[in-house]
């Protein structure tokens, strides 16, 4: 075969979208610089939610035995999961793309070998909920310890995680790519991200809420993760849950579009 046409076959074959080799050289590096740094991460993003868990469960638990018709450390325990998610694809969706991107110029050396911008992009999403989706049982296996009950159907709560993780990892990567300074990030942290958690149900029923803020927190994403995660976990899913989850792809599918036009701007000039 000559160079030519062989140029001309190789190239056919990287016509495809999200080439499988591409993503999965992406991630392997991903993995690797992971392998550096894991207990720190690990650390910071089970950790906190754990303590929320202990704070809220514990302390408010000893005060009200059950909301609803659910044990308090129960309620708490499968509501923190999603604050676990939150805390494990937002963050690193920020920060390390923020920094990847502006002071370490990774991308730029990544995008010169046979990767393009939305494989790129992708595939540190991809890991970024992966690991989301581990670190989000973090929250249940401390419950067991004080009373949560396993169930058949919290074999979900890892791919509910992941999927909740991509969407905000990718909200993580858009926010990363129009931030002007990683000072920014406070903007976010304070005036999205903390009000999410807050009212997404965790810790607290979203129907005990005033009319207007029970109206924004139902199309808080990390509501519908609560929901499904704890109809999974106490094992009461029904037919509602189909659309928490219809709503979580969206914002995953929607956010994962966002995430590489917005960035996709910076990187090709």
């Amino acid at each position: 075969m000559s160079a030519q046409a062989q140029s001309t076959s190789e190239g056919k074959r990287r016509v495809g979208r999200l080439e499988p080799a591409a993503l999965a050289g992406v991630m392997s590096r991903d993995v690797a610089i992971f392998g550096r740094y894991w207990k720190a991460t690990t650390f910071s993003s089970v950790v906190q939610p754990t303590i929320y868990l202990l704070a809220f469960g514990l302390g408010f638990g000893s005060l009200v035995k059950s909301i609803g018709h659910v044990k308090t450390i129960e309620y708490i325990g499968t509501g923190t999961v999603a604050t676990a998610v939150l805390f494990s694809s937002a963050f690193p969706g920020m920060f390390n793309t923020f920094i990847r991107w502006q002071f370490q110029r990774t991308y730029d050396a990544m995008l010169a070998a046979p990767v393009d911008v939305e494989e790129l992009i992708t595939a540190e999403v991809l890991w970024i909920s992966l690991r989301a989706g581990v670190y989000g049982m973090a929250p249940l296996l401390v419950a067991f310890a004080f009373g949560l009950k396993p169930e058949a159907g919290m074999l979900l709560v890892p791919f509910i995680g992941f999927v909740t993780g991509f969407g905000f990892a990718a909200f993580g990567v858009t926010v990363a790519a129009v931030a002007k300074t990683i000072d920014n990030f406070n903007y976010i942290t304070s005036a999205v991200l903390t009000p999410m958690f807050l009212v997404a149900g965790t810790f607290f029923p979203v129907s005990a809420l005033p009319d207007g803020v029970r109206q924004v927190a139902q199309v808080n994403p990390l509501f519908h993760c609560v929901q499904i995660v704890r109809d999974a976990s106490l094992g009461t899913m029904g037919t509602a849950d189909l659309g928490h989850a219809a709503v979580l792809i969206a914002f995953a599918l929607i956010m994962w579009r966002l995430a590489i036009s917005q960035l996709g701007k910076r990187l090709i000039d």
